[in-house]
């Protein structure tokens, strides 16, 4: 078996990707989208005529609307190709509003839902700040099922498990970058692989964590940047990895092994309110860094979205 065929015997693959029509080609499970991914695909000529499309059918709605109509345009696409389900976000300039994100998270739903599909098979993404995570508790109790993103640290996990969410989604590879960038000429790569990769150990902690004290909360790891991160979390609940990753796992042969849920260290129960959530995070500064770094640049990537389709509609 290849390296793609071998994972899926240990954890759920999932695509990251707004790029549908690479789908088909590695069967995965789910699939994940963000800002970043919708502007990508958009830039594509085989895209364009989706954007066009459905920026004509709503020209006379709102700004807001109309991209929210685009994003579900997409994840109604990508869920012509998944079995599961397909995760889709909630603008990244909301991220620290409660309400606004769950009226948005609302609407976004209800537009699925127009279309025929049933809400278990869309993932709400969110940014796990403490209002982030407060939205996602008050949308869980609806039904609506969320994956809160942009997770770079322990007390982000311990909120959404308390917020009873559905997925998280810690970032491996960033946190990987943050802590490359910070050894500079220090750092070695040989030395913090695998096993020792700062991001993997993170996301190994946060699973071990959920699984020694059955929390239903699933662990989805996420931004990779290399074949060997993706190996060392084999097990974890679901992994999303990007198309080009996907094509290497699928041309390699070579054998590993599962190497999450072994037997893990026993970790205290904590919990966080929202003081002890902020200090934590705040005492974090990697997290801190790459979750404010984050939310700048989805909202960089949505901005430029929202300025494409208001050139579209103006024509």
């Amino acid at each position: 078996m290849n390296q793609l065929q071998q994972l899926k015997q240990h954890s759920t693959v999932v695509a990251d990707t707004g790029d549908f029509l690479q789908l088909a080609r590695f069967a995965p499970q789910d699939a994940t989208t963000n800002p970043s991914l919708i502007l990508k695909a958009v830039l594509q000529p085989d895209y364009a005529p989706l954007l066009e499309s459905t920026v004509a059918a709503h020209k006379n709605a709102s700004l807001d609307d109309i991209v929210d109509q685009v994003l579900v345009r997409f994840g109604l696409e990508i869920l012509k190709v998944v079995p599961g389900r397909v995760s889709t976000e909630v603008d990244a300039r909301l991220s620290f509003d409660t309400a606004a994100t769950v009226a948005r998270a609302r609407r976004l739903i209800a537009l699925y839902e127009a279309a025929g599909i049933a809400r278990e098979r869309v993932l709400i993404k969110i940014a796990a700040t403490w209002e982030g995570i407060q939205a996602a508790r008050e949308l869980e109790r609806d039904g609506i099922f969320c994956n809160l993103t942009l997770l770079f640290s322990f007390c982000q996990a311990v909120a959404c498990a308390d917020a009873k969410v559905r997925l998280i989604s810690p970032f491996v590879g960033r946190i990987y970058d943050w802590y490359k960038k910070s050894a500079g000429a220090a750092w070695d790569e040989a030395a913090r692989s695998l096993s020792n990769d700062p991001g993997v150990q993170s996301v190994t902690r946060i699973y071990d964590y959920y699984k020694q004290h059955g929390i239903a909360t699933q662990v989805m790891g996420a931004s990779f940047r290399n074949t060997g991160q993706i190996t060392a979390l084999s097990g974890c609940d679901l992994l999303t990895i990007s198309p080009d990753l996907l094509a290497k796992l699928e041309a390699s042969d070579t054998p590993f092994e599962r190497a999450l849920g072994g037997n893990a260290a026993p970790q205290a129960a904590v919990h966080y309110d929202e003081a002890a959530f902020r200090y934590a995070l705040n005492d974090d500064a990697m997290a801190t860094e790459k979750l404010a770094e984050g939310i700048r640049g989805f909202a960089v990537d949505a901005g430029k979205l929202d300025a494409m389709i208001e050139t579209l509609r103006s024509k």
